[in-house]
């Protein structure tokens, strides 16, 4: 299935399949594991179901950065920013994409992704704000839909049309899905490109109102498309990813100008050094392989000290100096106080070098203080699996009431609940993952492995909610192969 969508993305019978895709039913007895309903009207709309539905294909092709410290940063800011953006009560997925370019996207149903490399070019908070401000705008004005609005029969096959180009480019195709989304809007309207300008200027406009409500510098989105623009001369013409979708133009620019001049950022609370510390990430996770070039661009921009203290630890411990990267991690622990990541880091540290129980009690110490943060969480929940796999599984079930999206709090929830002899429960989350991930068929497979486990150990319950769940993909299934 996911071959044939991958060679084909025909615009029409996309749209008109999945359109009528069902909404999840709500959630039984099912030992934590949620329904996938959003809580709001919005959740059954077709924008809605088409764009979740996009986000599964996205997540079976794009290379995703998994980093959870990053992560919820970027959930954080959204949060923080789309009160203001004049969005409907609709639950947000951040999507982060391990890729160097410069890029950053929004999808019906609250989707918003991130390149690493949107890190590396905005060497301020307030910039990367007036990126996903933007986005937001995006969203909260409809554009996809009224993008085809024109035509009404034509609608939903257009959105699915550009859908289907943005799904090729934002995995990394490149021009060749910019041009398979601009073809299918100019076949059905002859002045896209203007029209497209003009919601450019309408996001930018809803943006900038956003983030500086939100405490944000208005100027920065000024100067972050000025960036661009100076990216582009200086690159001979060629622009990076983010334009080729938002078409950059001096008068947008003048315009963006002249509206940030009228407007005064509210007091931004105390400037804690959390964003470049997401940055000295989101670096180091581009130069893997050279990680001096993450210290030389880290070094070229304003960050603080404790910035480049930060990655010089996580270096460390990529090189195995592990007793010395806790070391420096705790002194900025006690230096920075508020700042959970820092303590989480240093337990993903532990992690990793396979000290599960120093892991354990270091995001158990965390968690005291902050419950709900899912980066420590989810470092517990992993190293707990090595040592009391019954106790991971409460922890990540837990979790993943609170993470319904999230294919990598599904993926360990399966591993614990089989490591706690919940076999046919760990079945069933393993499909979840799949289904999350777009790997339909795999999911349902996994599905007829769970009922079969289920019924020979009469766990009625299980086979209940794994049935209901089976019902639910083979139906997400046979709409997808409509348009196949």
């Amino acid at each position: 299935m996911l071959r044939n969508f991958r060679s084909g993305l025909t615009a029409a019978p996309l749209a008109a399949a999945l359109a009528l895709l069902p909404a999840p039913a709500p959630a039984v007895d099912d030992y934590g594991l949620p329904s996938l309903a959003g809580s709001s009207q919005a959740a059954n709309s077709e924008e809605y179901r088409l764009g979740r539905a996009w986000l599964r294909q996205f997540r079976a092709r794009a290379p995703l950065w998994q980093d959870p410290i990053t992560q919820h940063y970027v959930e954080s800011l959204v949060a923080r920013l789309a009160p203001h953006s004049s969005l409907p009560d609709i639950h947000t997925v951040v999507s982060l994409v391990e890729s160097r370019t410069l890029n950053a996207f929004a999808v019906p149903g609250g989707v918003i992704g991130i390149n690493a490399g949107l890190f590396a070019f905005a060497d301020q908070e307030d910039g990367l704000a007036s990126v996903l401000a933007h986005e937001l705008g995006h969203l909260s004005q409809r554009h996809y839909a009224r993008g085809v609005a024109r035509t009404e029969q034509m609608q939903l096959p257009a959105m699915a049309a550009m859908l289907a180009g943005m799904l090729i480019a934002a995995s990394g195709g490149g021009d060749a899905g910019i041009a398979a989304a601009m073809g299918s809007q100019a076949a059905l309207l002859q002045d896209q490109l203007t029209y497209s300008r003009r919601f450019e200027q309408e996001a930018d406009r809803v943006g900038l109102q956003a983030m500086t409500q939100a405490g944000f510098d208005p100027q920065a989105m000024v100067r972050m498309f000025r960036a661009m623009q100076r990216q582009v001369s200086l690159q001979g013409g060629n622009p990076p990813e983010f334009l080729l979708t938002h078409p950059l133009t001096e008068s947008r620019i003048s315009d963006i100008a002249s509206r940030a001049s009228q407007l005064q950022a509210a007091e931004p609370p105390h400037a804690a050094p959390t964003y470049h510390l997401v940055r000295a990430r989101a670096l180091l996770a581009i130069h893997a392989r050279e990680p001096q070039q993450a210290v030389t661009r880290l070094a070229q921009g304003d960050a603080p000290a404790t910035a480049r203290r930060y990655l010089d630890a996580l270096i460390a411990a990529e090189r195995g100096n592990v007793d010395s990267a806790l070391a420096e991690l705790d002194r900025l622990a006690r230096e920075l106080p508020d700042l959970a990541l820092l303590p989480a880091s240093a337990a993903q540290v532990a992690f990793e070098a396979r000290r599960y129980d120093e892991a354990i009690e270091r995001s158990q110490r965390l968690l005291r203080l902050m419950p709900g943060y899912a980066p420590a969480r989810l470092v517990l929940g992993e190293s707990l699996l090595q040592r009391d796999p019954d106790e991971a599984y409460r922890v990540l079930r837990e979790l993943t009431e609170s993470r319904p999206e999230d294919p990598q709090a599904f993926g360990l929830l399966a591993e614990a609940a089989g490591r706690s002899g919940r076999e046919a429960w760990g079945h069933l989350a393993r499909a979840e993952q799949l289904q999350l991930s777009g790997e339909i068929d795999r999911a349902i497979r996994q599905l007829d492995v769970a009922r079969d486990v289920a019924e020979r150990s009469g766990e009625r319950t299980a086979a209940s909610r794994i049935e209901q769940r089976r019902e639910d993909f083979i139906g997400y299934r046979e709409t997808l192969e409509k348009f196949l």
